[in-house]
């Protein structure tokens, strides 16, 4: 077995591998930036080496840095987690000439499936279901349009080399034809050197499923069954789960077939995924294959027992397959969500920052796992991928694991930065979601408005509200005892309060004993309150009548800041005079920023797209802003005429800078 191996990567994947190398005894070799100088992953690793400026295509993506730290420390084999160099065929053929095993495929099949185009090709050439398409290279603009229209609105314009929803775009008409090719056309040549774009059918009401293939370097090739992948944004993966709850054995074992076969017919060796498009009648179409580790990995891991990296390893070192298709079983469900420093209130638009406060759930084995690659204190950057970290769930079936996810999310405390977790939990309590109706569409269809704080529904609100009451009383207790106003306590903290949050005044009656609280709200129902909560604690765990529930918490003038379920609460729990009061208090408004386009996060000027006395058309583009490798487009909200422009290409910006001005 190798003695040293080098992470090609950062991050939580680096991470990931490093774990299970020190697992199977092998010392690891960490890289990164000037921006990555203090990360985990260098923390982690036996030995680390630097490699370049912040940038990627500095340091990360740079082969011959990467082959210096490789002759530096004398490594044998290099695993390249995903994305960066992870299915680049020169970085595999270097690293075979210099006598380095790739912990992965080789640069044959990286060639043939890392292009998009080509492996539509193989994929038809080896009986695989394709979807339709123009397979040839794209112009321009105008020739894009013409493609477009020849294959049918909508179409889904990609990079040839992209992965990782960069390079990508849906487009409806001309008018997105044209913008979606740019885009993609930029994005791809920032983040994969390649700036070759293709265009494809686009499927409607379609699910993202793809299969988990193994493979070893005598001929041995199985699948370890399937991903649901369809709750995605902007063609980024958010939430997946194993199995899927949409295929049925017959599905599942005709898609594996035909995975395996893609595979062998390009001597694929290693790990890697095949990607299909499944529509309602279970009709199943391949996108792509990704000659690498995916991300969403771990849910394969907990339904099968298979460490993916341990035989990934292994293979590369030469060894059989020590499993057999008859081997590979489903055990239970599990999930995973992907926390990203992204800000839902702000249009999951990326958020940089210092974290601090990073106190994940805390790891149960076969139950909860966090994949992450960061630690309080640490810095997210704005140079590479968003993500934080990947939380999963297992449980005995489906609801069992969204039950896990729901209370981990909870417990989950992340500050300093925008981030999704109240997305992520919002989602865990969607019916459709809850109910396996899914599609790609979902955060789309069910999020048309983008992502605003969850409404929690009666029931869940009146168990916040008894939690609340309760908590509030052990504060009053603390305060009584502190101001030594009474040795009785009792007689000086009162049993009657109204609890208001989301807009509603809930009344309640609070009797105590030494076990816990009996919360009575004014239509005779009630809730028994049981924590061992205390004052100034950021997390609350209560059993609310018998069921678990997870608060974050926080001290806010006049109130508490309750978060769970998705919901962020301002909750205020008075004395039955003090809301008679309240309630008399005017309402303070927000700032008029209508006049104004505020930079949405932290990134850099690509273009500005009007001038100064131009009159701008709801919808209009106004400028363009890249941030962690994704451009966004910013649009005219309304019509207007600009008055000033405050920034130009080139330009970084923080958040909420004033970019232009209107009348």
């Amino acid at each position: 077995m190798f003695k040293k191996i080098l992470i090609a990567n950062r991050g939580e994947i680096a991470c990931r591998v490093i774990k299970t190398a020190r697992k199977m005894g092998i010392k690891t070799v960490a890289v990164y930036s000037d921006a990555d100088r203090n990360a985990l992953h260098v923390k982690m690793a036996d030995e680390a080496v630097h490699i370049g400026p912040p940038p990627a295509n500095q340091s990360y993506i740079v082969i011959d840095k990467i082959m210096d730290a490789i002759r530096q420390t004398g490594a044998e084999a290099v695993h390249p987690g995903y994305g960066f160099l992870s299915e680049n065929k020169l970085f595999a053929e270097a690293l075979e000439k210099e006598g380095v095993a790739f912990i992965g495929p080789p640069a044959g099949a990286i060639e043939a499936m890392g292009d998009k185009i080509t492996s539509k090709k193989l994929a038809q050439e080896a009986g695989v279901s394709t979807v339709p398409g123009h397979m040839g290279l794209i112009d321009d603009a105008e020739d894009a349009v013409k493609i477009a229209n020849k294959v049918g609105y909508p179409v889904m314009i990609k990079a040839s080399a992209g992965g990782g929803g960069k390079g990508m775009r849906i487009a409806w008409n001309d008018d997105e034809a044209r913008e979606g090719f740019k885009s993609s056309k930029n994005e791809a040549a920032n983040s994969f050197g390649d700036d070759r774009i293709f265009i494809e059918k686009f499927v409607t009401q379609p699910r993202h499923i793809e299969i988990q293939v193994l493979a070893d370097k005598h001929g041995n090739t199985i699948y370890l069954n399937e991903r649901e992948c369809s709750i995605q944004r902007r063609n980024q993966k958010v939430i997946e789960e194993a199995p899927s709850p949409f295929l049925d054995e017959e599905t599942r074992q005709a898609m594996g077939a035909q995975s395996c076969a893609l595979a062998a017919a390009v001597d694929y060796c290693s790990a890697g995924t095949v990607e299909f498009i499944v529509d309602g009648d279970k009709n199943f179409y391949f996108l792509e294959m990704n000659t690498r580790l995916q991300v969403e990995h771990p849910v394969t891991e907990l339904i099968t027992g298979i460490d993916l990296v341990e035989q990934m390893i292994r293979v590369a070192h030469g060894e059989h397959l020590s499993i057999k298709q008859e081997d590979v079983g489903i055990n239970g469900w599990a999930m995973e969500s992907r926390l990203y420093a992204e800000d839902p209130y702000r249009g999951f638009l990326p958020s940089i920052g210092r974290l601090t406060r990073y106190r994940p759930p805390e790891e149960i084995e076969q139950k909860v796992r966090n994949d992450t690659g960061v630690y309080e204190g640490g810095e997210i950057s704005m140079y590479y991928d968003p993500m934080i970290a990947k939380l999963c769930s297992w449980g005995p079936d489906r609801a069992s694991a969204i039950e896990e996810m729901r209370v981990a999310l909870d417990a989950f405390e992340v500050e300093g930065i925008g981030h999704n977790l109240p997305f992520l939990s919002a989602v865990m309590d969607h019916e459709k979601f809850c109910s396996g109706n899914i599609t790609t569409a979902f955060i789309e269809e069910e999020y048309p408005e983008g992502f605003e704080s969850a409404v929690l529904d009666a029931p869940m609100l009146k168990k916040v509200a008894a939690a609340a009451a309760a908590m509030h009383r052990v504060v009053e207790i603390r305060r009584a005892r502190v101001s030594g106003r009474m040795d009785n306590h009792e007689r000086v903290v009162g049993s009657d309060w109204v609890v208001t949050l989301q807009g509603e005044n809930h009344a309640v009656k609070i009797d105590a004993d030494r076990e816990g609280s009996t919360v009575t709200f004014d239509d005779g129902s009630s809730h028994r309150v049981a924590s061992d909560w205390t004052p100034g604690d950021t997390l609350a765990k209560l059993e609310i009548s018998g069921e678990l529930l997870v608060l974050k918490t926080d001290k806010v003038t006049g109130g508490m800041r309750i978060r769970c379920r998705g919901a962020d609460l301002k909750v205020h729990v008075r004395t039955p005079r003090q809301a008679e009061l309240a309630a008399l208090m005017p309402e303070k408004l927000p700032p008029d920023t209508s006049k104004l386009l505020l930079c949405p996060m932290p990134g850099l000027v690509v273009s500005i797209a009007v001038e100064v006395g131009d009159e701008v058309q709801d919808g209009q583009a106004l400028c363009t802003v890249e941030a962690m490798k994704m451009e966004n487009v910013l649009r005219a909200e309304k019509k207007a005429k600009v008055t000033k422009i405050n920034a130009g290409p080139g330009d970084s910006l923080a958040v909420d800078e004033v970019i232009m001005e209107f009348e």
